[in-house]
Formats: C-alpha cells, structure tokens, sequence
C-alpha cells in the first residue's frame, strides 16, 4: 500500500467486512484491511480510528492493529517517535470506561504493555501506570488488565526482548512489585462483594507470581496471599473466582518450588523461596475439607481446580518430599491428599496427578536407593490399585476396548504411567497382586473387573524377567482357558497380554503352540483379529528362530490375510512378523518362500495398475498403496544371512516385482501418496539386495531422472541417496551417479530459489542434502570435484536459517561432514586433494557460511538446533582457526546491537567476550553453549 487511504474508506471496508452479506465483499474487504495492516500508514489510521471512535468494530480494528504493528513491527517507527506513541496509547486508555467492551480493553492493553517493553527510554513504565490510572475507580479494571498482561509478555517469542533489555525489564517489574501489591491489595477490599473484579485481582497477581518478580519478603506476611485461599473454601464461590484463585495459588506454588530453587538460586535466596513454600503449604492443606464437599455435591470442575493446586504443590516439594520425607515440608500427607484425588470417581480429575507421579519415579530412579524407594512403595501399590479401578470399563460396554476416545487415551496414559512407576514396587509383585485379584473373583464378578486387572498386566508384562516360572505360567494357563463366552473386551486384552509376554512365551517353547492356537482362533474373530494379528507379529518377530518350523503355516494366514477384519497396520504387522521368519530359513528356501509372500501382493497390484483410474481415491479398492505398502514391509524385513560369493536368494523374487514397481511409479507419477509409496517399497529392495541389486540400477536411475524433471517429488532425492549409500564406493558407478545428482540438482535449485523456496519445500531441502551427505561419505573426491559442489555449498547456506528441524539437521549433518573433509585423513592418497578442493571453497564462501550459522542462531532458529550449528562452527575451527577469527569479527562488526525501542542489544563486551569463548572453545559443547548464551541477547 503506497500511500495512506482516507478514513472513509478504511470505514467502507470494515463496513463491508462484519456487515456485507456478500462473501465477494466480504473477502475483497479482508484482503485489502490485511494489506492496510501490514504497511507503514496503518500506525496513523489506527491512531486516527481510535480518536473518532466511529464503532466499536473500527476501535477493535484499530486497538488490534495497533498491538500488532508493535508486536510485530516495531522497528518501522523512528525512535523520535516512540514518545509520541506513548502519549498516544496513554491517551486512548484515559477515554476507557467501565463500560468499554473487554476484546478492546484487551487489545489496548497489550499494545500498551508491549510498548512499556520494548521501549527503553521509558523508564518505571509501571509505576507510572499506577499512578495514572490507579486512583480513578473506572479505569481500575483497564489498569489491572495492563498489570495481567505485562508479566505474560515478557517472554514472548514475538518480541524478542533480548536477555539484558529482559533482565533491566525483570530488575523494574521486581521493584515495583510491591507498589502492585499494595493497590492489589487495595482493589481486593473496595470489591469484596464483586466476584469478577476478585478474579481479575487474582489474575493479575498470579501473573506478577508466574514471572517471579513477586519480592518474598513482601508477600509472605501479607494478607493478600492468603486470599485466594479464603476465597477457596467458601462453599458456594463462583466458578469465575474459583477458576482465577485456583490458577493464582498454582503461579504462586510454582514460584516457590524448593527443588527449582535449589539449583538456580542462593542460599539466601532459597530461604524466602522456604518461607514463601511454607506460607502456601500451610494455604493448601486448608483446602483438604473444601475438596472433600467438591466431590460429595459433584462440582466436577471445582474438584479439579483443588486437585490441580494439590498437585502443584506435590510437585513444588518435589525434593523436600523425597530428601526429607515425612520432615517439615516432605510432609508425606501430600501423598495422601493425592491418593485422595486419585480416588476421584472421575478419571479426569486423576489424570491431573500423572505428571507428578512421573518426576517422582524419575527421581526415585535417578536416585537408585532402595532403602529411599522402600518408603514411597505403599504409596505407589496404592497408585497401581487405584488406576485399575479407573480402568474399568462400564459393565453395558459392547465390543473391544476403543483406544480413539477419551477414555482409550486415559488407558494408553495408564499404561505408560505403570511402566514408569513399576519399578518401585516391582513387575512381579505388581503381576502377582492383579492375579491374586482374577482368583480372587466369583461367578457374580462383573467382567470389567477381570478385564482391568489384564489390562496392568499386560502394561507391566514387558519388565517380567523372562526365566520367571511360578505366576506367569500359572496366568498363561488361565488365559488358555478362557471360554469363546467371555465377554469380548476379556478376549481382547488377553490376546494383547500374550503379544506383551513374548520374550517369555521364547524362554518357555512348550507354550508356544498353544498360543498360537488360542491367537489364531482371534484372527478368526472378527472383533479380535487386529489385536490378534499384532501379538502374532510380536511373537514371529521374538520367537523367530522357533518360529521356524511354523511358516508355512503362516503363509497360509498371510494368503487368507484379506479374509480377517484386520487393519492395514495390523496386516502389514503380519508380514512383518512373516519376513522375519523367512529371513532365518535356510538360503535354498528363502527364494521361493519371498516369491509365495510377493505374489499374494502382485497380483491384486497388477489388476489396480491395468485400470484406467490414474487417482485411485485413498483407502479405496483400488489404491495401490495398499499392496506397495505390504510391499514395502516384506523387503524390509527379510534379511537372510548371505555368504560372500553367493548369488542374492531375493533376487530372482525382486526382479520380478520390479517392473510392476515400475509400472506404478509411471502411471501415477503425479500423484506424491502413491509416488513416495513405489520410492519406499523401491528403496527396502535395494537395501535387501545391497550389491545384487546391480542390474536394477541403471532402469531405476534413468526413470527417477525423467520423473524428477516432470515432478520434482522429493522421494525420488531420498532414493538417490540410497543408491549412492550403496554404490556410491564403487568407481564404475560414481560417474552415472554423479550424472543424477546434477540431473536433480537443476529443477530442485529452481524450485528453491523461488520466493520461500525453502520454508515451501522443507522435504525437498531435508532429501537433497541427505543425498549430498551421501556423496560426501561415499565418493568425496569426486563429488568435491564435480560441478555442483559449490552451487550446493550455497544452497546449504541459504538454508541455514531455515526452521524446520528435519532439513535444518540434513543441511548442518551435510556441512559438517564437508567440512571435516578437509580435516579426515583417512585416505592418505586423495586427503590433500579434498583438502584443497574444501579450501578453496571456504576461501570464496567462508564469510558467507559464518554469517548465515551465526545470524541463523541468533535471529531464526529455536535454540535446541545450536548444538547442529556448534557442529559445523566447530569444523571450521578445525580447519583454520586464525581465518575463522577474522570470519567471526567482520560478522559481529556488522550485527544491528541496539533494538528498535533503543535497548542495547548486545554490549561492546558482550560481543568481545563471545568472541573470545567462540573461538578458543576446544570441543563441540563449548561452541554450542557459548551460541546459546550469545543468542538468548537477541530474543
């Protein structure tokens, strides 16, 4: 947008956005507003808007843009101009009166708060605030919402403080913490009979406790901590007041966790974080009889907001609980009140406490002291009990257990939160404990009973020591006996129980045929077959030696596979499971066992590819991806032993699957889903073939190349890179190889350079660099001296600062390997050639590389990707230290070191000491922490 539009037509397109029953209209105005909003002249028609105050959709139009222009654009204003804004925004927020509607009020206030940040000559932003706006009583509720939001934006992403404008920010947001106390205070008394100006009381507290800025010798004594709690136990609070002091205590809690404390803080610090944990310990246990009458009226929602504050305060002591339990604050009643909460009716008051009861058993384990855990292990049996009664399904359930809804994913979270926890009181035990329950039951149990204690069975089966021979043989024999008349969800999860116990069932063989006789009756039963078909898979593929003498009899199931009810996972499961074996019969019989196993996939395959239908619709009778999967699960899983001067015994069987795979990826070349299905299937026969795939290799390269020009599927890349894995050392191969990587190369590079080539295409970055690591692993000297070494070395560095982790992690592997070319020598005879081609690569492209890594660190990326960033820096180092320096510091003389709202981004000696940590780092870890440190002062 050039030039500034008159108001009346920015009013025109508002009009025609919230009230033009026209969608033309409607999109027309939308379009237009987002381009007004994202050009210069949208800080002056937003301030003008708010000055008119035509309607209230203009006024949100205008608060919202003008939140958003400083949120996100901030640096477009000069910094003459900030004190202007300023007095604009204070202006605009006098005019505001009880009455104004709360999404303005809130958008006003953002943009206010976030000004007051990223403003650094605005000093004492929020005292000054107080006392402007706090001593008229109508914009009290405008000035607590400013309070609320201030501390949440502190750590915005978007606005990128900087950790030395953040820490002046944090420094004058702790010294007026008590000024916000007090008028905190002040508000909560003058509203005591209001429940939402309450609310927001609390709101804003809990907001100033969740940043830390609250000084605790300011708020320990004060009533005003103990307020919410107040609030809390009074029987018929609202849900608004309850929802707000709920949340307020857990910032508070979280403020004060001791095991927090005890490493980033000191001693003295610690003390009045103690003071501070103790005051809310003693808070919280008050609340023990509310809860109790939460869950007696059935007010679910305030049961869960004490459970939440319980678990809150359980994992605050976390360490005083487990350093000094049943001692001051490791007062073991914490546990009891969760138990408590873990008794709840309702599994979604539950499943508030899983977090805790995971730091608790990872701490116990880290620990590793029996006599420690011996203390928690009653609490934990509890724990277990309690779960499995949670478990229950109801007793008019029909049909299996369904993972898909909620109650399915409460059982997986079960299931994963047993296997943490096991291990304090033991799988055998635990094992023991829900058999004991199976006897213990009479003809008048109700089955859903029986079927929660299998189900903790089968989540701690896995941790059974395999050579137990008094419960599980006993439990083994049980399930065996149970009648085709039990209820369904029984079956079921016995089934599943079987597949969870397969490393016994192969220290115990006399079990086996069993077994399988009671899952093959599963596979038969159309509500058991998937669950069947998937512990079939788990026992061939731990069993497969004494699987054996059953495959032929398993390739009787595979041939009947589509006549079970079986999901395709289940079935592709199957295979597996069947590959596996096959892969341990003898060499002479592997061949024709893998050419049955295929043709039970050709032929369907065959049928689809002679249709006319070029875009079978996904899960269709006719999508090949159905068969190419299957495909693709058999090769990959069939790995027989093969001695050296033998021919391949898959060959013969892949040769003749071939031209069908050929077939596929000509037909529905445009269509990626099946595409990417036909290069995985294509990549699991190379790999099974490894060198005997050689007369696959020219037919396959020459289709991917004519493929790749048409549609620049990012598969066929990643196949490349699997050919050059296997035949990237032998030097017959690397020139038609190297012919593919250009051929690649040219429509792949067009595609990138087009406007956000990069972010648009993050498979085809992440597959194209995984092929050039490839070649730089298998054929480096003549990769180094092909042409495209260096059009790829800039590619890489224009990808430095993409986001997304896969491609980034491809691009940084890809540079670190090329750059330690220059450093291996490995091959004494070509190491001085690669090291002069690297070289003179970095000699032209070395600034370059440094400026992309660093700016990338800095301005782009989340900082978990510094370590692949380290990698690379590191290598550069090795290389030639002293040139690096100078790389480094004609990159740190050009950084911008001031933000746009005048903070001082990074000191003179800021840049001085990264410099120096960067480059005398003598490991990886070294440049990969002095990254992050230097980073966090830019966001």
């Amino acid at each position: 947008m050039e030039s500034e539009p008159p108001i009346e037509t920015v009013l025109q397109a508002l009009q025609a956005l919230y009230n033009n029953p026209d969608k033309a209209g409607k999109e027309q105005a939308s379009v237009w507003l987002g381009e007004l909003q994202r050009s210069v002249c949208a800080w002056q028609i937003s301030d003008q808007l708010l000055r008119q105050q035509h309607t209230l959709e203009s006024c949100y139009f205008a608060a919202q843009t003008m939140r958003t222009k400083i949120q996100y654009s901030f640096h477009e204003l000069p910094t003459d101009s900030h004190a202007f804004l300023k007095d604009s925004l204070l202006e605009h927020a006098g005019k505001i009166s009880g009455d104004t509607q709360a999404i303005i009020v809130t958008q006003l206030s953002l943009a206010l708060a976030d000004l007051a940040l990223l403003m650094a000559s605005w000093k004492d932003a929020t005292l000054e605030l107080v006392q402007r706006f706090g001593t008229n009583v109508h914009q009290l509720p405008f000035l607590l919402e400013v309070l609320t939001v201030l501390p949440e934006e502190v750590n915005s992403r978007s606005l990128r403080l900087g950790s030395n404008r953040r820490s002046e920010v944090m420094e004058d947001l702790t010294k007026a913490s008590s000024v916000v106390l007090q008028l905190l205070t002040a508000c909560l008394e003058t509203c005591a009979n209001d429940p939402r100006a309450q609310a927001k009381v609390f709101r804003c507290m809990g907001s100033w406790f969740a940043l830390g800025v609250v000084q605790d010798d300011c708020i320990t004594h004060n009533k005003l901590l103990m307020a919410p709690f107040q609030v809390l136990v009074v029987q018929d609070c609202p849900s608004v007041l309850h929802e707000a002091a709920t949340d307020c205590i857990c910032s508070a809690l979280y403020c004060a966790d001791v095991s927090t404390a005890n490493h980033q803080q000191t001693s003295q610090d610690l003390r009045k974080h103690l003071q501070l944990a103790e005051a809310l310990y003693h808070g919280s246990l008050t609340l023990q009889e509310a809860y109790h009458m939460t869950v007696a009226l059935e007010d679910t929602d305030k049961s869960i907001n004490f459970c939440r504050i319980f678990t809150e305060l359980a994992e605050s002591l976390l360490e005083a609980i487990v350093d000094t339990p049943n001692q001051g604050l490791g007062d073991l009643r914490i546990l009891e009140i969760l138990l408590t909460c873990v008794g709840h009716h309702l599994y979604e008051v539950t499943e508030i406490t899983f977090n805790f009861w995971y730091r608790l058993s990872e701490d116990l384990y880290q620990r590793s002291q029996d006599m420690l855990t011996d203390v928690f292990k009653p609490y934990i049996q509890r724990l277990i009990i309690a779960l499995c009664h949670h478990c229950q399904m109801d007793t008019d359930h029909e049909g299996v257990p369904d993972e898909s809804d909620d109650f399915g994913e409460f059982r997986i979270r079960v299931s994963e939160l047993i296997k943490d926890v096991i291990f304090v009181v033991g799988s055998s035990r635990c094992f023991n404990q829900m058999f004991e329950n199976l006897k213990s039951q009479t003809s008048t149990t109700s089955w859903e009973v029986t079927e929660a204690s299998l189900f903790v069975m089968s989540a701690v089966a896995k941790n059974l020591l395999p050579e137990e021979n008094e419960i599980v043989p006993e439990v083994v024999n049980a399930i065996l006996s149970i009648p085709d008349t039990a209820h369904v969800s029984v079956r079921h999860t016995s089934v599943r129980l079987f597949g969870e116990l397969s490393e016994w069932i192969e220290k115990h063989p006399e079990f086996l045929d069993p077994v399988l006789q009671f899952l093959l009756r599963g596979l038969q039963d159309p509500k058991l077959a998937t669950v069947a078909a998937n512990s079939l898979q788990s026992i061939s593929t731990t069993c497969r030696e004494k699987m054996i003498d059953h495959f032929q009899g398993l390739l009787q199931i595979v041939q009947a596979i589509d006549s079970f009810n079986l999901s395709s996972e289940a079935a592709i499961g199957l295979l597996k499971g069947t590959a596996t074996i096959l892969g341990r019969l003898p060499c002479d019989k592997v061949g024709d066992g893998l050419t049955q196993l295929c043709s039970y996939q050709l032929l369907p395959l065959n049928k689809i590819i002679a249709t006319d239908n070029n875009k079978p619709k996904q899960g269709s009778t006719d999508d090949p991806t159905i068969w190419l999967d299957r495909l693709a699960a058999i090769f990959r899983h069939t790995n027989p032993t093969v001695t050296n001067g033998t021919s391949h015994p898959c060959l013969a069987a892949i040769q003749e699957v071939w031209p069908v795979l050929s077939q596929a990826c000509e037909k529905y070349q445009a269509d990626i889903r099946i595409v990417e299905r036909c290069c995985r299937c294509i990549r699991f026969a190379i790999r099974c073939l490894g060198k005997s795939s050689a007369s696959l290799l020219n037919p396959l390269v020459s289709q991917m190349i004519t493929l790749y020009q048409v549609h620049q599927h990012s598969c066929f890349l990643y196949l490349g890179s699997i050919l050059v894995d296997e035949y990237g050392m032998e030097a017959a191969c690397q020139p038609g190889l190297l012919n593919m990587l250009q051929a690649f190369c040219v429509p792949t590079f067009k595609i990138l350079e087009e406007h956000n080539g990069l972010r648009n295409h993050p498979d085809t970055v992440d597959d194209l660099f995984r092929l050039c690591l490839r070649f730089v692993q298998r054929a480096t000297l003549p990769y180094l001296e092909c042409a495209m070494a260096k059009p790829i070395l800039c590619c890489a560095i224009a990808a430095c600062s993409l986001d997304h982790r896969d491609a980034n992690a491809s691009v940084m592997k890809y540079l670190t390997d090329f750059l330690s070319c220059a450093t291996r020598k490995e091959d004494k005879d070509d190491f001085a050639a690669k090291q002069t081609l690297v070289k003179a690569l970095l000699t032209e492209h070395g600034q370059a590389l440094v400026n992309a890594l660093v700016n990338g660190c800095i301005f782009s990326l989340p900082t978990f990707m510094t370590v692949d960033i380290g990698e690379v820096i590191y290598e550069l180092m090795v290389i030639d230290r002293p040139v690096f320096c100078k790389w480094l510091e004609t990159m740190l003389k050009s950084l911008q070191t001031e933000s746009s709202g005048g903070a001082v981004t990074a000191t003179h000696k800021q840049l001085t000491d990264f410099h120096k940590a960067l480059t005398s780092a003598e490991n990886v870890k070294q440049v990969s922490n002095a990254l992050r440190d230097f980073a966090r002062l830019f966001r």
